[in-house]
């Protein structure tokens, strides 16, 4: 699992997040709730091991990772994808798009021996682009110049993309916030079957509804903190914290 102890977070004298703690399992989504500005972005490249919190640990199975040396961090690094809230598409086909993250972590062996597999007819690089783009309905898009996709499209190709490198987890930052509701929809089930196969998912949402829809636990972050975890039944239905109630409910506007 990932697990945060005590981490906190500042930027110069603008302290973000305070003394968080949290785990992400394997096959499960957490939903992170909260307003503008409370530091879910900060908390999400914290977990993707892009930002070195000021204070506390991050641990990946165990293993302390601001403790280990470039190489052993980058290896946990790559065991986790990230999409953002905008989609970053390079001027390419979908299929090379999605292939990039794949080319990039592997040592280059095993690229030289991918690109012989191309040659020859058998490209298992090929095949988990496809698989990938498979599961956010964008087979038939494989050929299509990114640049003449709509917006929910090229947000599915990010989401294939970061699915593709079969990440132990996958970070979402607010994944469907300017999309229709079609392509939400296939986002959403996208999280869902990432779960079940056995993903670690975090989604940062202003959406209280996405989190219901999707997530098996959910934090509601306010101020610099979390004011609980829990199940997602419990958080919506019986929360115990007062805040996370007047949240919930719209009494407590940011």
């Amino acid at each position: 699992m990932i697990r945060l102890s005590d981490v906190s977070h500042s930027y110069g004298d603008e302290n973000v997040l305070a003394d968080v703690s949290l785990s992400v399992d394997p096959g499960e989504v957490l939903g992170i709730i909260g307003p503008s500005g409370v530091g879910k972005t900060t908390l999400l490249r914290i977990l993707a091991l892009f930002t070195r919190p000021t204070a506390g640990t991050v641990d990946i199975d165990g293993q302390a990772v601001w403790t280990l040396d470039e190489s052993d961090r980058l290896a946990l690094r790559r065991r986790v994808s990230m999409v953002f809230q905008e989609a970053s598409l390079f001027d390419a086909t979908v299929a090379r798009n999605v292939e990039y993250g794949l080319r990039v972590r592997q040592p280059w062996r095993e690229r030289l021996q991918d690109q012989l597999r191309s040659v020859l007819g058998s490209n298992g690089t090929h095949d988990a682009v496809s698989e990938a783009l498979d599961v956010v309905d964008m087979t038939d898009k494989l050929d299509q110049e990114a640049h003449s996709l709509s917006g929910g499209e090229a947000q599915r190709v990010s989401f294939a993309r970061a699915l593709a490198c079969d990440p132990t987890y996958l970070l979402l930052d607010e994944p469907t916030s300017d999309l229709d509701p079609r392509n939400t929809g296939l986002i959403e089930d996208a999280v869902l079957e990432a779960r079940d196969r056995g993903i670690g998912v975090v989604v940062a949402t202003h959406d209280m509804h996405q989190a219901e829809r999707i997530a098996d636990r959910v934090g509601v972050l306010l101020g610099d903190g979390f004011t609980e975890i829990g199940s997602t039944e419990r958080i919506f239905d019986n929360p115990t914290d007062e805040r996370t109630r007047k949240f919930i409910s719209g009494e407590l506007v940011y």
